[in-house]
């Protein structure tokens, strides 16, 4: 598939698909591997990992994000993983990243278990904003999730992140029927006392052990009505950006979005893709097929061979992920692999 300039859109080489939507944000996974074992990402143990060679190096993940940022009209990146802070000198790849003529926002996931330690110098490196994974208060209960020890690190992670003074620290927390609901509240008073926005996500079936169900699922919706009952007024905040998965609403003093990723899917508006760690690229975190990156460049191809393999990854992107689709099943890769 040949590149081509949309009308209305001023990017050099917009990635437009059959529906329209304009892709302009990437997540990029750099490693595969984590220190926790989530039950909705991971196993418990048998983990399996890609070999380190077939990870992509710094040089191919900063090829790759020039690429699409400077010719294919992305401007924003998020780093993710596995646990992105696992990946040796992150820093150093921030800091290439960073560098890229037209990437206005850089930003990375992480489960907050070594950012204590990584924060100022990724700060420094140029990272912008940082989303922290909490999911509890309770060290029981982040144990049973996490089926590992590390909440005081995680705490100790957050409040490391502000004082380190990126433009912005967003905590994000799963909602899972029977386990969420004793959390929310006290997770909207931890965010809110730190002056910080959080999200909770609906729970998708991305879990490896295969043990998701609808039931599972705590609902926007239920959500809501627990914040109602708590806080009392929850008012609609107007999304700046159609594309945003969150719905922001002002809760006491502070800011809370809830991401409807099942019971309201917001496909029709998402503008992102996936690189995954050993070099593929996914139209959807759902996604059937993936493009292969990695060998192309190895092999020597010239940036437009690679141009054109995202395009047509980008050209046969679905019109939704299907959850609520009779013949829907997860992919086969779990999300560690995918990159979150």
């Amino acid at each position: 598939m040949s590149l081509s300039v949309s009308k209305n859109d001023s990017s050099p080489y917009p990635l437009v698909d059959r529906f329209g939507r304009v892709h302009r944000s990437v997540r990029l996974s750099v490693t595969d591997r984590c220190n926790i074992r989530c039950f909705y990402c991971m196993p418990e143990h048998d983990a399996v990992f890609a070999p380190r060679e077939q990870l992509l190096t710094f040089e191919e993940l900063h090829r790759l994000t020039s690429l699409l940022v400077t010719q294919m009209g992305v401007n924003r990146v998020r780093i993710t993983g596995g646990e992105p802070l696992v990946r040796r000198e992150l820093p150093t790849l921030i800091q290439m990243l960073a560098g890229i003529p037209g990437l206005e926002d850089l930003s990375l996931t992480t489960n907050g278990v070594l950012l204590a330690e990584h924060a100022d110098a990724l700060r420094d490196a140029g990272l912008q904003r940082l989303n922290i994974s909490l999911d509890t208060l309770d060290e029981s209960t982040f144990q049973r999730i996490s089926r590992r020890s590390g909440l005081a690190k995680v705490i100790e992670g957050i409040d490391a992140a502000i004082a380190a003074g990126f433009q912005s620290v967003k905590l994000n927390a799963l909602a899972i029927a029977g386990v969420s609901e004793p959390e929310i509240t006290r997770l909207a008073e931890f965010a809110i006392d730190r002056g910080v926005s959080i999200r909770f996500i609906e729970f998708m079936p991305l879990d490896s052990d295969r043990d998701w169900t609808s039931a599972k699922v705590l609902t926007g919706d239920r959500l809501l009505a627990i914040l109602r009952e708590r806080f009392g007024e929850v008012t609609p905040i107007q999304r700046a950006d159609q594309s945003q998965p969150s719905e922001d609403f002002l809760v006491g003093r502070g800011r809370v979005g809830i991401i409807r990723s099942v019971s309201e899917p917001f496909c029709g508006s998402c503008d992102r893709l996936r690189i995954t760690a050993d070099g593929s690229m996914r139209n959807c975190l759902f996604a059937s097929e993936e493009t292969p990156l990695r060998e192309l460049m190895r092999s020597g191809a010239h940036d437009q061979v690679l141009a054109d393999q995202i395009a047509s990854c980008v050209a046969a992107k679905k019109a939704a992920h299907g959850i609520d689709d009779a013949s829907f099943s997860p992919p086969i890769r779990p999300m560690y692999s995918i990159g979150g």
